[in-house]
């Protein structure tokens, strides 16, 4: 069994087979996250799919606490790896098993710059297979129609986690046509109502795509979904 426990934003971490992960841990000024890094002390790996602060949060505090490994594209893994982290460098298309699972990076379309303008390489989704469940966590994105092919050549995806704020990356309706292109057992929106720009109803995600055959359900902070 895996635990998904959502954490505000983009922010998940994900337990299964005694290992954890946590993907996009952006908790302080996250005024929607129910814990903060310091909750985090057992902890295997830090999963950052780009570059913006409110993705790679607390990635530094996180895993200079706990020791995790963190797991993104080269650029991040560079960056962080001079900042005194343990890093594995990925990229798009790329995947790797590691102890506590295995990660495949996908495209998204998004940006990946650093806090100081830095570049910070392509932005990417993250396909998480932990105890034989796959979790597709898109990232920061626009809807593309490659998802169909994430769905059908790394699926099947038990789980969806995907981004409905508008502004920045896809709304209501295109994360339902995203929804229906992955073809995943059940979605669950994110990256909405942290901010005013990306306030969104998650209700209306959910109706969506339910009105189209799928699952979708809304995880608040703080909650659990398990696979």
């Amino acid at each position: 069994m895996v635990t998904l426990r959502y954490h505000g934003h983009s922010c998940w971490e994900v337990e299964g087979e005694g290992k954890r992960a946590l993907i996009d841990p952006f908790l302080t000024g996250n005024d929607l996250a129910d814990v903060g890094p310091d909750a985090f002390t057992n902890l295997d790996a830090v999963i950052l799919t780009h570059g913006h602060g409110d993705h790679i949060g607390d990635t530094v505090q996180i895993a200079k606490k706990t020791g995790a490994l963190v797991v993104s594209n080269f650029e991040i893994s560079n960056y962080l790896a001079a900042q005194g982290l343990t890093t594995h460098p990925l990229h798009l298309g790329g995947g790797r098993e590691f102890p506590f699972g295995h990660v495949k990076l996908t495209i998204a379309h998004h940006g990946s710059s650093g806090p100081d303008g830095e570049y910070l390489g392509n932005p990417a989704g993250v396909v998480l297979t932990m105890d034989g469940k796959k979790i597709y966590h898109a990232g920061d994105t626009a809807l593309f129609l490659d998802m169909k092919l994430i769905g059908e050549m790394y699926g099947p995806i038990d789980v969806a986690l995907l981004p409905i704020g508008d502004n920045f990356t896809m709304d209501v309706k295109d994360a339902a046509k995203a929804a229906e292109f992955i073809n995943a057992g059940m979605n669950i929106p994110m990256h909405y109502n942290t901010f005013p720009p990306i306030k969104a109803d998650p209700a209306l995600f959910v109706a969506a795509v339910e009105g189209q055959g799928g699952k979708a359900m809304v995880v608040e902070p703080g909650q659990t979904y398990e696979i």
